[in-house]
């Protein structure tokens, strides 16, 4: 007959393994965990996120105590766009230092907004704004000049000059690039989310509302020069004869010295202007425009 069967054999723990060869659970350090703060923007703000990411808190990386400026920025949001930062309860700016487990919340520029103990970010609204424009927008810089502002646009002008003048100049960035308003050196500046002309004067229009200085038809639409009315003998050798003979009202740029006169183009730019007021005081927003014609 057989004999019994051999003994089962014993097996080597796995390394790591307990002495009956079970796997211990795994403890995590604290330390082996990278630090995060949690980061919710509010309005529209939330246009700078990718799709899905707004609306909501998210985790962003806090290692190293990174400013409140660097943590909102590294989130998509360029710092001209926030108005007011708050951190668990307590306003604070973005020099602010951020600790692991802190909550910041963002928001934009909204007129209802107003903390009491001054801790808004943004410089105080101008009834006369003074924009400078990038590249991409010159179509927005003439309709921005025709409604009355004060408006810097050069097509090539680079960054790095865009930036600069609108610190030095203390001028309003408008641009399409949002690396360009991330500059630190940019203090006021809005990234235009329309890409239609028209849309965008809308967007800043209602953004930047004109108070009683911006006047339409005061700016040369080419050079951005005040206008004002022109002798007719000093301005006749610039206009046409036909004009010359149909019209007796001229104006004439400051600067570069172009004419002006209510030609045929005149009742579509009166139109257009009276149709950008309507459009916004439907959107509860009255300009103080004068009448035009």
């Amino acid at each position: 007959a057989p004999g019994p069967p051999p003994p089962p054999r014993a097996r080597a723990p796995r390394p790591g393994a307990g002495p009956h060869g079970d796997v211990p659970p795994v403890v995590r350090d604290a330390a082996s965990v990278a630090p995060s703060c949690t980061l919710r923007v509010y309005g529209d703000l939330n246009d700078f996120l990718p799709p899905g990411a707004g609306q909501r808190a998210t985790a962003r990386p806090a290692a190293g105590r990174p400013t409140v400026k660097d943590v909102i920025e590294a989130a998509g949001v360029p710092h001209p766009e926030v108005d007011l930062v708050v951190i668990d309860g307590t306003t604070v700016d973005l020099r602010r230092r951020v600790e692991p487990g802190e909550r910041i919340a963002a928001y934009p520029w909204m007129e209802a907004l107003r903390a009491d103990d001054g801790a808004n970010l943004l410089p105080a609204p101008r009834a006369a704004e003074r924009f400078v424009l990038d590249g991409h927008l010159g179509r927005l810089a003439r309709l921005l000049r025709l409604c009355g502002f004060d408006v810097r646009y050069e097509r090539d002008a680079d960054d790095p000059e865009l930036a600069e003048r609108s610190a030095e100049e203390d001028r309003t960035l408008l641009t399409r690039d949002i690396g360009l308003l991330k500059r630190s050196v940019v203090r006021r500046g809005r990234w235009v989310r329309a890409t239609d002309p028209r849309r965008q004067a809308l967007e800043v229009l209602h953004r930047y509302p004109p108070g009683p200085e911006v006047v339409p038809f005061t700016r040369c639409l080419v050079c951005n020069g005040t206008i004002g009315p022109a002798d007719r003998d000093a301005v006749d050798a610039r206009v046409p004869e036909r004009s010359r003979e149909a019209f007796d009202d001229f104006t004439r740029c400051s600067s570069c010295g172009r004419v002006y006169w209510e030609g045929s183009h005149h009742e579509d730019l009166v139109a257009l202007v009276s149709d950008l007021a309507t459009q916004l005081a439907v959107a509860g927003r009255i300009l103080a425009w004068p009448a035009v014609r």
